[in-house]
Parts: C-alpha cells; sequence; structure tokens
C-alpha cells in the first residue's frame, strides 16, 4: 500500500501565493487576535491606553494651536477638529511601528513554517485598527459634548478609512522588510513616526497653509488623507484641495503597490537573514 506524503511549499507562481494567503486565512485570524489580546496584557488601565494617548495629545494640540496661536478651525469646535485628524494619525503611526517590527516579533514562526509571510505585516494593520475604532468613541462624545452633528458628507468617511488602510499597509510593507535586512530601521521608525506628527496637519487645518505651497505639502500622502476625514466628519466650511488630495491617493497607491512588490521581493530571504 502506497503512502500519500503531503508536500507543504510556497507558492510558486504569483496566482498560487494568493491563493495560500486565502488558505492561510485562519492564521490571519490567529495572529491579530493574539496580538489584540496581549498587547494592554499586564497595564494597570489595559485598553484604555488606546483612549488615554490621543485624548492627551488632543488636549495638548488644542490648547496650543486653538487657544494660543488661534489658528482657524473650519468652523467646527477646535477639539474635534484635532481629533477627526488623530484618528488616522494614530492608525497610520501605529501601524507602521507594529508593521516595522512584526516579522522580527515573529522570527521563530518565520524562520521555521512556510506560509505566506504578507499574513504577518497585514495582521499588524487591524491591530492598530482596533484602536482606531476604540478611539472613536473620543470623538462621538466630543461630538456629543458641544452637540456637534456631522452632515451627509459622513457617508464618504469609509472611503477614506480605506485609503488609511493603503497607506498604512504600503509604508508597513517596506519597513517591515527593510527591517529584516536594517535593524537600524528600529530606531528610524519611532523618528519618521515623531516628525511625521509635526509635518501633518493634526494640530492644524491644511488650510493654513499658503495656496502655493499645498501641492507640494500633499507630497505626504497622510495630507490628503486627514483632509478627507476632516471633511467627512466636519462638512460645513470644511473643504479638500483636491490637486492635492488627487496627488496624496496617487502616491498611497503607489506606496501599496510597491510596498507588496518589495515585500514578494525580498520574502524568500527573510527566514535565512532573520
Amino acid at each position: 500500500m502506497k503512502t500519500q506524503k503531503l508536500v507543504i511549499q510556497a507558492g510558486r507562481t504569483e496566482h498560487q501565493y494568493w491563493k495560500d494567503l486565502w488558505n492561510y486565512r485562519e492564521l490571519f485570524y490567529f495572529l491579530a487576535w493574539r496580538d489584540i489580546l496581549v498587547r494592554y496584557k499586564q497595564t494597570a488601565v489595559g485598553i484604555a491606553w488606546a483612549l488615554i494617548r490621543p485624548f492627551l495629545t488632543m488636549l495638548v494640540f488644542t490648547v496650543v494651536f486653538g487657544n494660543i496661536a488661534k489658528l482657524p478651525s473650519d468652523g467646527a469646535p477646535y477639539p474635534i477638529l484635532v481629533f477627526a485628524a488623530m484618528l488616522p494619525w494614530q492608525f497610520f503611526a501605529n501601524a507602521l511601528s507594529e508593521c516595522s517590527n512584526s516579522l522580527i516579533v515573529n522570527a521563530n514562526l518565520v524562520s521555521k513554517v512556510y506560509f505566506p509571510r504578507l499574513i504577518v505585516p497585514t495582521s499588524s494593520v487591524i491591530v492598530s485598527f482596533v484602536d482606531f475604532m476604540i478611539s472613536g468613541i473620543i470623538l462621538l462624545g466630543l461630538m456629543a459634548w458641544y452637540n456637534f452633528v456631522p452632515d451627509w458628507k459622513i457617508i464618504m468617511l469609509p472611503l477614506f478609512i480605506a485609503i488609511a488602510f493603503g497607506a498604512s499597509i504600503g509604508a508597513g510593507l517596506w519597513l517591515a522588510a527593510l527591517n529584516v535586512e536594517y535593524r537600524d530601521f528600529r530606531y528610524i521608525v519611532p523618528f519618521i513616526v515623531q516628525f511625521g506628527l509635526y509635518i501633518s496637519p493634526v494640530g492644524f487645518s491644511s488650510s493654513v497653509v499658503p495656496e502655493q505651497w499645498r501641492l507640494l505639502y500633499s507630497l505626504n500622502p497622510m495630507v490628503g488623507v486627514i483632509d478627507g476625514f476632516r471633511w467627512a466628519i466636519l462638512g460645513g466650511n470644511s473643504t479638500i484641495y483636491m490637486p492635492g488630495f488627487v496627488l496624496s491617493v496617487g502616491l498611497v497607491l503607489l506606496s501599496l503597490i510597491s510596498g507588496v512588490w518589495y515585500f514578494r521581493k525580498m520574502e524568500r530571504t527573510f527566514a535565512d537573514v532573520i
């Protein structure tokens, strides 16, 4: 009687690789759920950290830019203006931090078992999205406090969430692959996140940027994402600078496509290098 052998190997074609992604979807769920469970384990306030950090940042920006600098708020209460930007920015920043270290943290799994490595960083983005959803409670609370009701534009919010996902996954894949090859990125990523916070329109409206610099400013892909969130949430006088928005979305698509390409190119070396 002949015995059958099951051979597990990497997909030899792109079609087979994407099919493997679907076949290993339970591993994706497991990694995401595991990271969610351990994220705030053994902390005094637990998941409340997902509320405390953006709330305190919002308070600082409101005082500095709203009360002291007296910058315009697009006709909305300044705390809501800031928090409408804090939501996508915190999602993006957390996703970068989690994705960049995801392969290193799961080194034992990556080096011993075959599965599409793309699962690891993308599952980290889901963990950051959970924080995003929890932080949304603060925005709802602010709206209730100021008796602020969004208009019909709020139905477009899922579109801008999808763009934020694309930006997070694209940049995250680049950093995850680079961090395996060059461990310097564990020090570079926190700097990128901190620097990006100040050059993105989180504490202020992008309308304060002079018109002649708006397009250049939109080379930061998060400008279009943040402007989109504010347009959908604030409604009213909030506007989108369309040339800059199109440029930002184009850069998000470019980072996503190139991120997948570079990650797939380097994927075969991860088990040896890590």
